[in-house]
């Protein structure tokens, strides 16, 4: 199964976000995943993250502000700005995750695409 990896523009319209995640409709159609939750990850200026893992897919979608992440698997660590989105696949490690600004605060809107009832997030 392949991958295409890297940041997807996507278009922010009148403060609703198209999300256009058709790049991986097959590789979802082809996985056991029962469902999704969507969580608004609010990231306070400064903010690093501890390193950790979820059990399907994600997409993060950057609402506000830019973020720094860097996923295992997807080389260096890239900083994505509004409108832009970043993948996990199942299992990877977040090695970084943080706001890019010591003064501005940053939105992200994560889809994690698992089985009902999985831990989302497990620290590593």
């Amino acid at each position: 199964m392949s991958h295409q990896r890297g940041t997807a523009q996507v278009t922010a319209r009148s403060g609703v976000c198209l999300c256009l995640l058709f790049f991986f409709l097959a590789t979802l159609r082809n996985a056991d995943v029962e469902g999704l939750v969507a969580v608004l990850d609010p990231d306070l200026p400064g903010r690093v993250g501890a390193a950790h893992r979820h059990p399907g897919f994600v997409f993060a979608y950057v609402l506000e502000g830019a973020v720094v992440a860097r996923i295992s698997g997807q080389g260096e660590e890239k900083t994505y700005t509004t409108g832009q989105m970043f993948y996990e696949q199942p299992g990877a490690t977040h090695e970084v995750s943080k706001n890019a600004s010591q003064m501005q605060p940053a939105r992200l809107l994560a889809m994690i695409f698992a089985r009902k009832g999985s831990t989302l997030t497990t620290p590593v």
